[in-house]
Parts: C-alpha cells; structure tokens; sequence
C-alpha cells in the first residue's frame, strides 16, 4: 500500500480523497494555485505545494510542475479527482513514466473512452446499444449539416472530447444548425483543446441513467448498481439519485450487463461510469437505453451509490491501483435503501444558472441531517476561476420516500450568505410533482424553469416573524412591548426581494402581547405564536394551524424556509435612494467576473432585440450578451480577450434614427 499520495485537484473532491486516504494511514500532498492558498484542500493534507497563479490553464492543468511536486515530496501515487487532468491519457502515461502511480484507470482505457465518436464505434463492436448518429471525421460545416438533416431533427451537437454539458447545443431545426455548431466547436476547444464534434438523434424525453462499474488488474469486473441523473440545467446534473427510480431487474441485468462490457472491452481498471440515455416516455424497457459516454474517473455523484452499498468508492480506487483485487464479488455488492444527491451552487437559477461570485459571509451546512461534502467554508471566497460548487448534500433513507424528506429537511435546515445560490431552488426541485413520481426527464428543469424560480406568496405568519426577528421581539425580554396605556406598537417597513434585482416593501405593525406576536399588513392582522425547538428550527401556531419552518438570520437579514420556499427580508432603509441600474436599459454589461471571448458589433451596427452582441467567458461557460431592445450601437467599450469585472460596461446602444 502507498505511504503517501498527491491530490492534483482541489475543492470538495480533493477534501473527499484526504479524508479516505488519512482513514487508511496514508499521508497526503495538496497541490494549490495562488488563489487556493488557503483553501480548504489544502488544510486537509499533510503537505501542500504551490504549483501556478490562478487560471487552471497555469495551476491545474500544469502536468508538469504537479510530477515535480509528487517527486519533491516523496509520494508514491498521484490521485487526479475528477476535472482537470482526470481524464487526460498523456498525464496518465507521464506519471507512469516518472514511476509513480496512476489511481484510475490506464492510459488505453482512457484514451478509448475519451473521443466520443471513437467510443461509440467500439462498443458497437462490443454489442453495447449506441444512440443513432454521425460519429465520422469529417468535420466540415455544410457536411455536418447535411447529417444532422438524414439523422432528422432535433439533434445534438456534442463535443467529442469532455463532459459536463460543455460544447454541446440541442438543434430543433435546420436553421439554427450553424451558429449552434460554432457555439459548441468554441466551447469544446476551449474547455478540452479539441474542437471535433458528433451529431446525434436527440432522444425525446431522454432520462440519463448511469451505472458505476470497478475493475481491477487481475480481470475482475463488477457493477455497483445505477444512478439516475436525469435532473439537470444546460446538460448539468443538479440532483442524482440511487437506485434509478422504475428500475426493474429486467432492464437492470441489461443495463448493468452492457456497463460491464463496456469496461471490460477497454481492458478497464479502477472506478468508471457508463452513461446510457434512456428512453423515459414511458416504463423503462431492456431494449430502451443506448451508450452515451463513458466516464473514466470518480464521478461527482459517487456518494449515493456510497449510500446504498455502505461502500468507500475511493478506498476501492486505492486498493485496485496497489494491484490488491476487488474487495466483493458481484453477488456480494449490498443494494440498501436509496440515496439522494444535491448539488449546492454559487448561481442565479433566475438568470439561467449564471454563476455567481463572492464571500460566503454565512455557511451552515447541516451534517447532522445529511452527508455533506464541501471544499468552503464560512468565510471563503467563490472566485471566477473554478466551478462554483459549495457543496454537495446527500441524504438517504429505508426507501424512496424516507430519501427525499431528509433531503427536504436537510435544504431547509442549510444557510449561505454573501453570494447568490440555487438553495431556494434545490428546495422547490425536491419537492416538484414530476421528482417525487420518479416521472422525470432531462428537460424538466427547463420546462419548469418558470415556476421553479417564481417568487412565493408571503403570508401574515412570514411577515410576523421576521418583522419580530429584525426588531429582538422573536425572543424579546420580560414586559417587552408593555406600555402602562396598552401594548406597545412596532411599525415597520421591510424589503424583500422578489427576483433579480427586484425587491418588493411591505409596510406592517407589530404589537407583542401573552407571548404571541400580533401583525397587521396589507394582507390582514393575524396572531402567531412563534417557538424555538432546536437552533434555526421553530414551530409557529396561528389558531388550530401548526407548522415548523427554518429561520436563518445573519448581517442584518432573515431567511425563512417553509414549505420548500424560501424568503429573505430586511429592514427597508429610509434615507436610501432608489438607486438606477449601473448603465439603464442602453448598455450591456458584464454580468460576472470573466473574459470577452467574442465581440460581434462595431459602432454604428444597427442590431435588433435578441441579437447575439459579445459572448463571454466565466467559470468554464460561455454566456451570450443579447441587445436588450432595438437600436444601433453607440459605443464598444471592450475589446476581445480582456478580463472584465461584474458591472463593467461593454456595449452602449442609442436609439435609431427614426
């Protein structure tokens, strides 16, 4: 066994493996960018080195100063997480090559697997179902196009290299067939250096099912059940679950079956997943899944497939690349329960997903409730640079059912201040009808945007309990509010917000009296009775009706979770101006922190609402800037390949001559 292994990643995976390999005696090395000094991975190690400035392109992706930094520190074997080199055959070969150890699988597999067109081409040949399409090398625009017509519309342009959703565009028809196939071509080269693309017949209301497969070097190959992924935003996975709701035993032999010779065609070692789109309008049927990719690393879901077999995935990757054999025989591998996944971002799901950026000045995640693993804490900073993950909440329970209430109770029960997150919306995602039923496809999310992110109704109860907490009557002193004429009066204004930079005042009077909470507003007048259970949990008593809610309060805030909704208030300052927008309904700014990959107008182009004006570049994403109205452009304040912050003033427009 090793005595001591380098992490070449960072975030909450890095934090994963330290917390492993310390369980079993192994010492660990952090490699760190400047910006990740003093980040939670690299506290987690025993040693950490410091290997680039920030950008992943000088840091992360430096093969390189990495083998430097596991020579220099004496370890044995490098670990590469998932991301950045994970899946890179040359880094496999060259940490081979300097005499360490890789802890995935060999080079081979990986390169088999990595090209997506090449992939598919050999499990054909392995009898593995594959999703109709062009998977060739010609890479021509109008021969591309051509295919896309003989598959039949819509179509998928995916890049052939990565994962994640990044260089792929969904194609509804032959119109929209040639600025998707730039998009996603840019997209690919930048995110995985490789511009080559594949077309494949869009599956309608596809689930995505995935199964988890462990090989070792002494030809042992087993499965480790399936996941279903099928929740997703722009072809990302938002909530995983296991097992795959529907499954029967029937379609499982198939799939699991087809997983594992997938693996076992590549000569495959240690953890991978088989990724299989499903047909989901319907049961699921042994002939209704084809190959979609397959992941030749840990992948970011793993710990609910930990949740129902009681096994460590990262210890088996340990083991299997000491050259031990696999811990269980198939038949040995425990299926108990089911397990849920949450991913917690720094992002505005009311503005697509855009990734936010900040100090998160309050996190409270509940690891009594739930599993969780995190590479912030209160305190830390999300930066432009890395994925904007906070943390990945896992609940599981005797079944379905029992999963998804400790998946309610656990997101109402976190808190994260200081940087917009899609907490609010994991909350109403658990809680969506088409989840529940297991009746799910990757396109619910968008066809529900709208209601997933809609602003809830405030109620009385809400108002009273906030207005109480803002002003110390929740839990106020004796005779608080006792006047020798009467019961003291509150009157209040507070602020909500209610969406993107939009906020909403209500104006209300509270009268404290027999230990319950009086409110008039606009909505009536209501009496409450408000008590503290446990921490932020507190039950709340209007006449005959109960409830518990979650009540987070910092900075000046409150934060009311119920029900799967979630609102925030504040008290509504008097002498503040309204203030105007930075640049008015003329001007395009940047809307985070990022690099202007593309500049489309010069002064004077006449443009049209809609039009695509600059696109840039954040957080791994390109993110298309749109005119906002009709008009001509005035200015252009930017030029292509400069680093902008959030704010800064790209494009002006003015009106066009009439």
């Amino acid at each position: 066994m090793f005595s001591k292994i380098l992490i070449a990643n960072r975030g909450e995976i890095a934090c994963r493996i330290a917390r492993t390999a310390r369980a079993m005696g192994i010492a660990t090395v952090a490699v760190h960018s400047e910006a990740d000094a003093r980040a939670q991975h690299v506290l987690a190690c025993d040693q950490a080195v410091a290997i680039g400035p920030a950008p992943v392109s000088d840091s992360y992706l430096k093969a390189d100063r990495i083998l430097d930094a596991a020579k220099a520190t004496g370890a044995a074997a490098i670990h590469p997480g998932y991301g950045f080199l994970s899946e890179n055959p040359n880094f496999a070969e060259a940490v081979a090559e300097a005499g360490l150890t890789f802890i995935g699988p060999p080079a081979s597999a990986i390169r088999a697997m990595g090209l997506k067109d090449a992939s598919k081409k050999l499990m054909e040949e392995a009898g593995v179902p594959v999703t109709p399409g062009y998977h060739g090398e010609n890479q021509e625009p109008d021969f591309l196009a051509e295919q896309a017509e003989k598959i039949g519309f819509p179509v998928l342009i995916k890049a052939s290299a990565g994962g994640g959703g990044k260089g792929m565009r969904r194609v509804d028809d032959p119109s929209g067939f040639a600025a998707a196939l730039t998009f996603a071509r840019s997209e690919a080269a930048s995110s995985f250096g490789h511009d080559h693309v594949l077309i494949e017949k869009y599956i309608q209301n596809p689930r995505h099912i995935e199964v988890q497969v462990f090989a070792d070097a002494h030809g042992n190959t087993v499965h480790l059940y399936e996941r279903d992924c099928s929740a997703q935003r722009r072809h990302q996975k938002v909530i995983e679950e296991a097992p795959a709701p529907g499954m029967t035993p029937e379609v499982r032999e198939a799939m699991t079956g087809a997983a594992v010779r997938a693996a076992q065609a590549v000569g495959y070692q240690g953890a991978g997943t088989v990724e299989f789109i499903v047909d989901g309008s319907g049961p699921l049927r042994p002939d209704g899944f084809w190959f979609m990719e397959m992941n030749t690393r840990l992948q970011v879901e793993h710990p609910v497939t930990e949740a129902i077999t009681g096994l460590d995935l990262v210890e088996w990757q340990i083991r299997v690349a000491a050259s031990k054999t696999l811990p269980l025989a198939q038949d040995q591998i425990p299926l108990n329960g089911h397990a849920l996944e949450a991913r917690l971002y720094a992002e505005d799901p009311a503005r697509d997903f855009m990734p936010a950026t900040g100090r998160l000045t309050k996190l409270h995640l509940p690891d009594a409730l739930a599993r969780i693993d995190t590479g912030v804490a209160e305190g830390d900073t999300v930066t432009p640079h890395y994925d904007p993950m906070i943390a990945k909440v896992i609940a599981h329970g005797r079944d379905r059912g029992a999963a998804f209430s400790a998946m309610e109770t656990a997101l109402a029960a976190a808190d994260a201040q200081g940087v917009t997150t899609n907490l609010a919306f994991l909350e109403r995602l658990v809680r969506h009808d088409g989840v529940r039923a297991g009746t799910l496809d990757t396109g619910l999310i968008g066809r529900d945007l709208a209601a997933l992110t809609a602003t809830p109704e405030t109620t009385p109860a809400d108002l009273a309990l906030a207005g109480a907490a803002l002003t110390g009557l929740l839990t106020p002193a004796p005779l608080a509010g006792w006047r020798p004429w009467g019961t003291g009066a509150t009157h209040l204004e507070l602020t909500r917000a209610t969406g993107p930079d939009q906020v909403e005042i209500d104006e209300i009077t509270l009268r404290p009296a027999d230990g319950q909470i009086a409110v008039e507003s606009a909505g009536g007048e209501a009496c409450h009775r408000a008590t503290q259970i446990c921490g932020a949990l507190w039950q709340v008593t209007e006449g005959a009706r109960t409830r518990q809610l979650y009540l987070h309060q910092t900075n000046g805030t409150v934060t009311i979770a119920r029900d799967g909704h979630r609102l925030t208030f504040w008290l509504t300052d008097p002498m503040a101006a309204a203030e105007a927008t930075a640049h008015g309904g003329d001007s395009i700014a940047a809307p985070l922190p990022g690099i202007v990959k593309s500049l489309n107008v010069s002064p004077g182009d006449p443009v049209t609402a809609g039009d695509i004006l600059a696109v840039m570049e954040a957080m791994k994403m390109e993110h298309s800037l749109t005119a906002p109205r009709d008009g001509v452009i005035a200015e252009v304040a930017v030029r292509a390949g400069v680093q902008v912050e959030e704010g800064a003033l790209l494009i002006a427009l003015e009106p066009a001559d009439e």
